[in-house]
């Protein structure tokens, strides 16, 4: 083990002991706040220790074992434990190395799903209303929560644009390698002679802002329009002006949000979802900015990059980025995307442990 990894990981047992002792105080319930942010730091990094702990036993138990090499009549027992020593060093190693690769912040946090078409027609509508289907789905496999915030229909079904909330404990850690350019090749219905259309969708996912400690927007920085709501949605929805458009002046960037019945409910939504795009901006400038030799091509979510095709006469889905084909595109198209998903966060995982192994 690296000096640098052992030094690191000493710490954080020293530390664990710091904390065991401050929530063993009987005063510690008197701030909740600084309650909640100790017993939190400590279930961070109590598995790192605990592994690290293993290793150090194993360590002891491999020098016990050397030792015992002089001896005729434990030589033989003293070669099969070191051998099993060394190896299960090496797998609490490897351990150890995935758990203290750097934790994506928003990884926890609930998203704003946004697809929209592009090229392709009335195709890549209806293109960006499989993939609408393909993520509820596999919301609904998740246990998790789904809203739309706002929806634009095409005449002949599918979407325009349509952007969904998702709601459930870790929604970015899986779906955050969703975002860059979807590809389709079919044959429409509408096509006579059987020939073979390639249409187009953007998807971008948008961590949920913390309002309070990410983003902070000026009142005076935006301008919120009303007007009557169109499409679907009862007599009310259509005789009032529920809709809600919001236009952050710095940025340029409109948010609209007509869904509910409720201005002050799609107000609320649309400021959220403002507050998403502009921390995603930031984001993705200070990424920029860091950008080096061996910027992951995972982790790069260059909305206008073409990151996968969908093939539906072939009956496969190909993620460009990690070479990966799969001919399950009726299951992945319902929402059963977990290989896919693992897949790409097996990658980005081994990208940043070659990075670490660099450090």
């Amino acid at each position: 083990m690296k000096p640098s990894m052992q030094k690191k990981l000493a710490g954080l047992s020293d530390r664990i002991q710091e904390l065991n002792t401050l929530l063993s105080t009987e005063t510690i319930t008197n701030d909740m706040d600084h309650y909640r942010k100790i017993t939190k730091e400590h279930s961070d990094i109590t598995p790192i220790v605990d592994e690290y702990h293993a290793y150090k036993k194993n360590e002891d138990n491999l020098n016990e074992a050397q030792s015992m090499l002089s001896d005729p009549e434990m030589k033989e027992f003293a070669q099969e434990e070191i051998e099993q020593c060394k190896l299960k060093l090496v797998t609490i190693e490897d351990n150890l190395q995935k758990l203290l690769l750097p934790k994506d912040p928003s990884d926890e946090k609930n998203i704003f799903l946004e697809i929209r078409a592009g090229t392709g027609g009335d195709e890549s509508a209806l293109f960006a209303g499989d993939l609408f289907r393909m993520y509820s789905r596999y919301t609904e496999r998740q246990g998790w929560k789904m809203e739309i915030v706002s929806s634009s229909e095409s005449e002949v079904g599918g979407y325009k644009e349509i952007i969904m909330k998702i709601i459930g404990h870790g929604a970015y850690s899986k779906l955050k390698f969703e975002s860059g350019g979807h590809r389709v090749q079919r044959v429409p219905d509408t096509e006579t002679q059987g020939r073979i259309h390639t249409s187009a969708c953007t998807v971008a996912v948008l961590p949920e802002a913390d309002e309070i400690s990410d983003v902070i927007i000026n009142p005076a920085e935006i301008r919120l329009d009303t007007y009557r709501a169109s499409g679907a949605g009862g007599q009310h929805i259509n005789k009032t002006d529920s809709a809600v458009r919001i236009t952050h002046l710095p940025t340029g960037i409109v948010v609209e949000c007509q869904d509910d019945r409720s201005q002050h409910r799609n107000k609320a939504q649309a400021m959220s979802v403002l507050a998403a795009r502009i921390r995603d901006a930031q984001i993705r400038e200070q990424q920029s900015k860091l950008a080096s030799d061996r910027r992951s091509l995972i982790g790069s979510g260059d909305r206008s990059e073409r990151i996968r095709t969908y093939n539906y006469p072939q009956g496969r889905i190909t993620d460009h980025r990690i070479n990966l084909t799969l001919y399950k595109i009726e299951a992945i198209t319902d929402g059963d995307m977990e290989e896919l998903i693992n897949a790409l966060s097996n990658e980005h995982q081994a990208d940043l442990l070659a990075g670490f192994a660099e450090d």
